[in-house]
Formats: C-alpha cells, sequence, structure tokens
C-alpha cells in the first residue's frame, strides 16, 4: 500500500510542485491539499492520511495549532512540519505539539522520500543539524515532568527494551523485529510507557530514556544530513 500523504500550505504553487515532486518517490500518494489551519484539520479527520505535511505559517491557526487540534481527534497521526523556519522556538512548539518531525524546505526530495516512510512506519525525523538542540530540550522537560529517578521503576522489563530501542530512533516496525512482538503490541507497550511516565509522545520519551541512563545516546539518522 502507497503512504499516502496530505499536503497544507497556504502557497498553492508549492502545494502543486510539492504534490508533483512526490509523485516520483516510490510507494507515496498524495490524496489531498489543504490551504490553511482550518482546512488541514478538516481534510486529514475526514481522509485520513498516514502523514500530513504541514507548513508552520498558514492562515485560520497556523501550523502548531492544526496540530494541537488534529491530535485530539487522532492521537496516532503522523504530522510533520515542513517549514522554512530554522528557530528553535518553532522547532520546540512543533514537537511541544505533538508532531513526529519537523523538515526545513532546503530537504532534498530523496531524503524527504525517505523520511514519509520513516513516519509512516511510526519514527520521527528533524533535520539533523536541530536534532541535538531538540534532545537538549526535551531532556530539561522530561526532568520537569518526573519526581524522580523512580519514575523509571514504573517500567516493566519489556516496556524498558521498547523504550531504549525508541531512544535509538527504531520505529515500531523495527521494534516489533526485534524484539520477534506483533507491532501493534509495541504500540500497546508505548502507550503504556508514555501513560506510566506522563510523557505525551516518543521525543519525550527519548528524552527521559537519555535523562535516566537507559541508553547513552540517540540515534540521529545520518542520510538526512
Amino acid at each position: 500500500m502507497p503512504i499516502r500523504v496530505l499536503l497544507a500550505d497556504d502557497n498553492a504553487l508549492f502545494r502543486e510542485g510539492m504534490a508533483s515532486l512526490l509523485g516520483r518517490c516510490a510507494d507515496v500518494q498524495v490524496i489531498g491539499q489543504a490551504k490553511d489551519a482550518a482546512e488541514a484539520v478538516r481534510k486529514t479527520t475526514l481522509i485520513r492520511p498516514d502523514v500530513v505535511l504541514m507548513d508552520l505559517s498558514m492562515p485560520l491557526g497556523g501550523g502548531v495549532e492544526a496540530t494541537k487540534r488534529i491530535l485530539e481527534e487522532r492521537p496516532e497521526q503522523a504530522i510533520c512540519m515542513l517549514t522554512v523556519s530554522e528557530q528553535e522556538s518553532d522547532l520546540y512548539a512543533t514537537i511541544r505539539a505533538g508532531a513526529r518531525g519537523y523538515l526545513v524546505k532546503t530537504v532534498v526530495l530523496e531524503d524527504l522520500c525517505q523520511s514519509l516512510h520513516i513516519l509512516a512506519e511510526g519514527g520521527s525525523v528533524v533535520t539533523p543539524h536541530l536534532a541535538a538542540r531538540l534532545l537538549d530540550e526535551f531532556a530539561k522537560l522530561a526532568q520537569t515532568q518526573r519526581e524522580g529517578p523512580s519514575e523509571a521503576e514504573k517500567l516493566t522489563a519489556r516496556e524498558r527494551e521498547v523504550l531504549e530501542l525508541v531512544a535509538r530512533g527504531a520505529s515500531n516496525k523495527e521494534i516489533a523485529n526485534r524484539l520477534v512482538i506483533a507491532e501493534n503490541t509495541v504500540k500497546v507497550h508505548l502507550r503504556n510507557i508514555l501513560d506510566k511516565l506522563q510523557l505525551r509522545n516518543r521525543q519525550q520519551a527519548a528524552a527521559f530514556a537519555v535523562q535516566e541512563g537507559l541508553v547513552r545516546e540517540v540515534r540521529v539518522d545520518e542520510s538526512l544530513v
């Protein structure tokens, strides 16, 4: 099955050009377009794409607000900001809202296609030179969200294994293959981890794992440089 993508950007020329370019990607199909935040929310709910590529600055709410509204209805929806902004504040706001990706519009087509596959499989993507800043931010955020080192003791042995693989950048499919369990079981473990640790998404879970010393390093996909 192709990866079904919704493009949300207020620039019609950019949307059409991006749709044409993504047509060159194997297993990627653009199934809809949205010209503003409100339309992005409505169309995502209606057509249920695998991935939403969202501009940061749009009329009627903007990309961050649209992300929050979408995830209220579809918590597992993969959303990636595709923007010209390299400001840390925009990056942090995007990930806090629950998006799983942040790419600048200078990304080359091959890397964008690869990113869509990662997102569709449950992974996360961030423009590499911004990844270190993101990790630092969520390490601080994880520190404020937990009472102390005993928080990690809430996790079962299997949940710790899943958390370590999440922190190393593995997708749900990769985790399932590594642990020889069903992909749906991985999703259940991940939801339990987030609930127990009072975290919102994979990025915060990865930051928690680093902060707790459960994993020494987080993988950054150098092919996306």
